[in-house]
C-alpha cells in the first residue's frame, strides 16, 4: 500500500528498490494478478528477458519496476533511466542502508549516486517494519532526503502471539507446538548443522518439511522456497538466510529454535507469521548456550566497532528473553514505541508464576554498581557480572566482587531486568543507578520478581478479535475454499494465497456471498478478482447453501 497505490495514482514510472530477487518475483506476480503491470530487473533474467523487459519498459507498459541496488549503477540501468519519467523511487527494506539495521547492504549506498544521475529527482522515500530511531535517522542521512515526512505507524502485531519458553529437550518442544499449529510455519535455527539435523528429524517424523541455509547449491535454495510457498512443504526449516521481504500470508507460527543475535532480526522474522491478520504464534526457544554461539558468530567479524555495536544489541536480545514482564511492551518500548499496558496476550502475561522477596540480591547489585559509577566507571552487563560472581581477576580489590558468588548468569540477568523496569538502574548498554536506588539501599522498599511455576498450564488466549476472525466460521465450508483455492493455484503455477489469503476465506465463510455485489463485500476481493475467480467461488458457496445437500457438487470446484 504504501509505494503500490501512490504508483497507481502518480504518473510516470515507479522504480522499487527490493534486496532480493524472491521479494521481487513474489510482488511482480501478486501485482501482475492484480491487474497491475509490473517487472522485475535483475540477475535471475537471461540476455533475452532483459532486452524484453528493458523495450517494455521503453514503450511505457509498466508502471511498477522492481530492481535489485547492486544493478543501479550498471551501464545499461543508468541509460534505461535517462529514457525514463520516474515519478517515485521507493527503497523497500531501507534498514538495509543502516549498519545499525540487522541486514545491512553495502549496495544501499549506491542509492544517492544514482538519484543524482536522473535527469530531475523525483520523490524518493524509505520504507520498513522495523527501524529504531537510531535506524530511522540513518536512513534520512545516508539516502540524503529533503526534509522528509517522517511516519511511525506502529510496531504493535495484535493477532501475534508471543512466548519465550526454556525448554530442556528443543524437539520435544518443537513437536508439541507443530501438534498445537496444523498449518504453515518457519523454524529458524542459527547454525546449518542445526537446519540439517531438525529438518530430517521433522522429515522423519513424518512432517512435509524442507531446509533452506546459504550452503545449499541455489538451485536447491529456491525449490525449496518455492515448495514452502507452494504449499508442498508445511514447514521450512532455515537460517536467517530465509525470509527477508516473503510475503506468504497464510504462515500460522514461526518458531526460532536458537536465540537471535538482536531484536530486529527477532522481530522482522517473527513478523512473518499471520500477515493476514489471523492469529499467529511465535515462540523462542532459549538457552543460555545460544549466547554462546551468538558471541562465536559476532567476534567472527574483524571491525572492532562492528563487534562492540553488535554485543550491545545480543544484550537487549538476552534482556528480551530474561524478563519476567509483557514481551510485546519490551519489543515495543524497544523501537520507540511507549505503552505502560501489558498485552494479555503472550506467554509473560499469561504464566503462571511465583512471587518471591530478592530484596538482598537487589541491594547486592545496586551497591556494586553504584560503588562502580562514584568511581567514574560504567560497565556492561557482561563486565558486571563476572565481577560480582568472583569471575573476574582484575577487580579482586573491590568490596564487592564476588558478592554474589554461586548465584546462577541467569538470575542476575534478571534480576537488571527486574531493577531496570522499576527505575532503580538504567541500562543502556552501560549499567547506572538512578537517583531512586536509595530507596533500595536504605530498607525503605521491598524489591520482588516473578519466577515461572513449573508445572505452568497450557496458555489461554484473550478472545481474538482482529479482522474477519469475529465471524463465525464451519471447517468443513473453509476445508472446501481452501480445496477450491489450492485447485486454482495449480491451474495457474501460483501459490495459493496469491489467489486469496485465509482470511479472506475466512470473510467468506462469516459472510457467505451469493452474489457478485456481495461477493465484492469480502475483504481482499477486487473487481480482477471478482471476474476471474467470482464464479467459481459463488458457485461453490451457492451449492454448500443448498437445501439439497446431497446434490452433487458443482463443475470445476475441485473440493473432493
Amino acid at each position: 500500500m504504501c509505494y503500490q497505490v501512490p504508483a497507481m495514482l502518480l504518473p510516470g514510472v515507479t522504480l522499487v528498490i527490493s534486496p532480493l530477487i524472491s521479494l521481487m518475483r513474489d510482488q511482480v506476480q501478486t501485482l501482475v494478478k492484480n491487474g497491475v503491470p509490473a517487472a522485475f530487473i535483475n540477475s535471475s533474467l537471461t540476455e533475452a528477458q532483459w532486452q524484453k523487459a528493458v523495450g517494455n519498459a521503453r514503450a511505457g507498459l509498466y508502471k511498477i519496476i522492481y530492481i535489485a541496488p547492486e544493478r543501479l549503477l550498471s551501464p545499461s540501468m543508468l541509460d534505461l533511466a535517462q529514457a525514463l519519467q520516474f515519478s517515485l523511487i521507493a527503497v523497500d527494506e531501507s534498514h538495509c542502508i543502516s549498519q545499525w539495521g540487522q541486514d545491512f547492504r553495502p549496495a544501499y549506498l549506491d542509492i544517492p549516486k544514482f538519484v543524482d544521475a536522473l535527469p530531475t529527482r523525483p520523490m524518493l522515500a524509505g520504507f520498513t517494519a522495523t527501524a529504531t530511531p537510531r535506524v530511522r535517522d540513518d536512513i534520512v542521512a545516508t539516502l540524503g532526503l529533503q526534509n522528509p515526512l517522517v511516519t511511525v505507524t506502529g510496531f504493535d502485531r495484535p493477532n501475534l502471539y508471543f512466548e519465550v519458553k526454556q525448554p530442556k529437550d528443543k524437539y520435544a518442544a518443537l513437536s508439541t507446538c507443530l501438534k498445537e499449529n496444523d498449518g504453515c510455519g518457519v523454524v529458524y535455527c542459527s547454525t546449518r548443522k542445526e537446519v540439517e539435523s531438525v529438518a530430517e528429524r521433522l522429515q522423519n517424523d513424518g512432517y512435509a518439511a524442507t531446509r533452506y541455509h546459504a550452503g545449499l547449491p541455489d538451485a536447491e535454495r529456491s525449490r525449496a522456497q518455492d515448495d514452502f510457498l507452494y504449499d508442498r512443504a508445511k514447514i521450512i526449516v532455515a537460517t536467517n538466510a530465509f525470509g527477508m521481504g516473503i510475503d506468504k500470508s497464510n504462515v500460522r507460527f514461526v518458531v526460532h529454535y536458537n536465540m537471535p543475535q538482536n531484536v530486529e532480526s527477532y522481530y522482522q522474522e517473527a513478523g512473518r507469521a499471520g500477515r493476514d491478520g489471523l492469529p499467529a504464534d511465535c515462540v523462542l526457544f532459549y538457552a543460555r548456550k545460544d549466547i554462546n554461539t551468538a558471541l562465536f558468530l559476532i567476534n567472527q567479524s574483524e571491525n572492532s566497532d562492528e563487534i562492540t555495536r553488535n554485543k550491545q544489541l545480543l544484550n537487549q536480545m538476552e534482556r528480551y528473553c530474561e524478563t519476567d514482564g509483557c514481551l510485546r511492551r519490551y519489543m515495543l518500548h524497544y523501537f520507540g514505541e511507549k505503552t505502560e499496558d501489558d498485552c494479555e496476550n503472550c506467554g509473560n502475561c499469561n504464566g503462571n508464576f511465583d512471587e518471591s522477596d530478592v530484596t538482598v540480591d537487589a541491594q547486592k547489585l545496586l551497591s556494586h554498581v553504584l560503588r562502580l559509577n562514584n568511581a567514574g566507571k560504567r560497565f556492561m552487563f557482561t563486565h558486571t557480572a563476572d565481577i560480582i560472581q568472583g569471575k573476574s581477576e582484575d577487580f579482586t580489590d573491590l568490596s564487592t566482587f564476588g558478592i554474589m558468588k554461586g548465584m546462577p548468569r541467569g538470575f542476575i540477568r534478571k534480576l537488571v531486568n527486574r531493577l531496570t523496569a522499576l527505575g532503580y538502574l538504567h541500562d543502556d548498554d552501560y549499567l547506572s543507578v538512578t537517583p531512586k536506588v536509595s530507596e533500595v539501599l536504605r530498607g525503605g522498599v521491598k524489591v520482588t520478581m516473578r519466577g515461572r511455576k513449573p508445572d505452568t498450564p497450557e496458555r489461554q488466549r484473550k478472545e481474538q478479535t482482529a479482522g474477519s476472525a469475529k465471524y463465525a466460521v464451519s471447517n468443513e465450508l473453509l476445508a472446501k475454499l481452501k480445496a477450491l483455492r489450492l485447485a486454482i493455484a495449480r491451474e495457474e503455477n501460483v501459490p495459493a494465497f496469491v489467489i486469496f489469503s485465509d482470511a479472506t476465506l475466512v470473510d467468506m465463510c462469516g459472510k457467505h456471498p451469493r452474489s457478485k455485489v456481495e461477493f465484492l463485500s469480502v475483504s481482499g476481493v477486487g473487481q480482477v478478482k471478482l471476474e476471474r475467480y467470482g464464479e467459481r467461488f459463488l458457485a461453490l458457496l451457492r451449492w454448500c447453501n443448498s437445501a439439497n445437500q446431497k446434490s452433487q457438487e458443482p463443475t470445476g470446484t475441485s473440493c473432493s
